[in-house]
């Protein structure tokens, strides 16, 4: 077998700039967050939290439509759709000056974010031979890692320095206030345009091709992945399960069938518990974090790009180790090594330990996160369902993923007032030690096996 290297990195990176747009959309308005609060004149915690996970709600939405979408119209154009609904909320989001038009189009992009998040990983999982497969969808985390810390890079290059002694109505008549923020999410503008351009000269995934019964296409494509032996391996297997009829889109109520709903509460539970192991929460409110920690507003742009720093250095490193040390193992790793770090996180905050102690804890935070549960869990989702019912699967466990963020997301600010950051916390200690038993007890080994494969072990007929 001879497997065309150049092309499949092409396709996958094409479609891993939807995890790019992903990672900026979602961080930059952290970094904006202490400037277009003061533009709105945001001063309590609930309008605050609604500002902060508006765009949740899109996420929700878009993940309730992109298993349709991409099982009617296929992976390659719902992709398109997610560039259109990035570039738009790119530019209204910085545009208007009314709060519920800049709520509106944070909900916009969260709809993107919403469809590329899961149909990304599914269409480089399908695209990929099995021995390649974590490591090409764990490059959909990397370039949501890249977005990140380009949002943060983006964010700290645009913004003035702060007194330190500043109001809120200081904030508010400076450039940081009128038209800073704007810019962070302009940015935003470049990679959603080129990502709309790119995604026209990829090929659509093999799977939906044979699943709608365009074989010629769907060989021509594994051919120019792999050579006409692969190609002809690979849609045997793939039409070994779709059979007769099955190749008709899944609906909701076949996705939960109890033949189904092992490997179904296996996803979702993973998908909600990334969510809530509690590292989202140092993105989207690093400024009340480092705050509480003693920094000012400058010293904390900075030390969010330290943040971003060791997310992508972690996760370059995790790249190999998906496919060697293998995708359960990293999981109960991630589990286990935050569940350790928040208890120290949690005594720090109860101790008065502040200042640079935390920020090395935080940083830890996000090493074992990037490393382990941020691309494992992308991973996963993108495997364990069967060919039959992937997208409509893909949508539910993104969906779980989505609820589980906007409940994090919003919630925070009010447990963050009732617990304090040691509570909070020790919160998250508790989540992620019982996530460990569940992973430990639940979640199967899943590299070097075929999609197919995996099918005959995780689904009982």
């Amino acid at each position: 077998m001879q497997l065309n290297t150049a092309f499949i990195w092409l396709v996958c990176l094409v479609a891993a700039c939807g995890g790019l747009l992903f990672g900026y959309d979602w961080v930059v308005i952290g970094g904006a967050k202490p400037f277009y609060e003061a533009f709105f004149n945001i001063t309590d915690p609930f309008t605050s939290g609604w500002a902060m996970s508006s765009a949740l709600v899109g996420c929700i939405a878009g993940a309730m439509v992109s298993g349709y979408m991409s099982d009617n119209i296929g992976r390659k154009k719902t992709l398109i759709i997610a560039a259109i609904f990035f570039t738009v909320s790119a530019w209204g989001t910085g545009y208007y000056d009314d709060f519920s038009w800049f709520v509106f189009y944070r909900i916009v992009g969260g709809v993107g974010i919403g469809i590329a998040s899961g149909i990304s990983p599914v269409y480089i999982a399908e695209m990929s031979p099995a021995d390649r497969r974590g490591k090409m969808v764990a490059v959909n985390q990397l370039t949501i890692v890249i977005g990140i810390l380009a949002a943060q890079i983006v964010n700290l290059m645009i913004a003035e320095s702060v007194s330190a002694n500043a109001t809120l109505a200081d904030i508010a008549a400076s450039w940081n206030g009128q038209m800073g923020w704007r810019y962070m999410f302009w940015a935003e503008l470049v990679p959603a345009v080129a990502f709309f351009v790119l995604m026209f000269f990829v090929p659509e995934s093999p799977r939906f091709l044979v699943k709608k019964g365009r074989d010629a296409e769907a060989v021509a494509v594994l051919t120019r992945l792999g050579g006409s032996d692969y190609a002809k391996a690979t849609l045997n297997e793939i039409k070994v399960t779709l059979r007769g009829d099955e190749k008709a889109s899944a609906s909701l109520k076949e996705t939960l069938d109890k033949k189904y709903l092992p490997v179904l509460i296996i996803g979702c539970y993973l998908a909600f518990y990334q969510q809530w192991s509690g590292t989202n929460v140092i993105f989207n409110y690093a400024q009340e974090i480092f705050a509480s920690a003693g920094f000012d507003i400058n010293s904390t742009l900075k030390s969010i790009v330290a943040t971003g720093l060791i997310n992508l250095i972690a996760t370059v490193v995790a790249l190999p180790l998906v496919d060697k040390i293998g995708r359960r193992r990293l999981m109960l790793l991630g589990a286990g090594g935050l569940t350790i770090i928040y208890i120290l996180m949690a005594t720090a905050y109860a101790l008065g330990i502040l200042g640079l102690p935390v920020l090395a804890l935080v940083l830890a935070t996000i090493f074992i996160y990037a490393i382990t549960l941020a691309p494992v869990t992308w991973v996963l989702l993108s495997e364990i369902f069967p060919n039959r019912i992937r997208g409509m699967a893909m949508s539910l466990a993104t969906l779980s993923l989505w609820v589980g963020c906007f409940l994090l997301t919003y919630t925070f600010p009010m447990i963050n007032a009732a617990l304090g950051a040691s509570g909070s916390f020790g919160l998250y200690c508790i989540i992620c030690a019982v996530s460990f038993i569940f992973i430990y007890k639940k979640v199967p080994e899943t590299k070097g096996v075929s999609l197919e494969q995996l099918e005959k072990i995780l689904v009982k007929a």
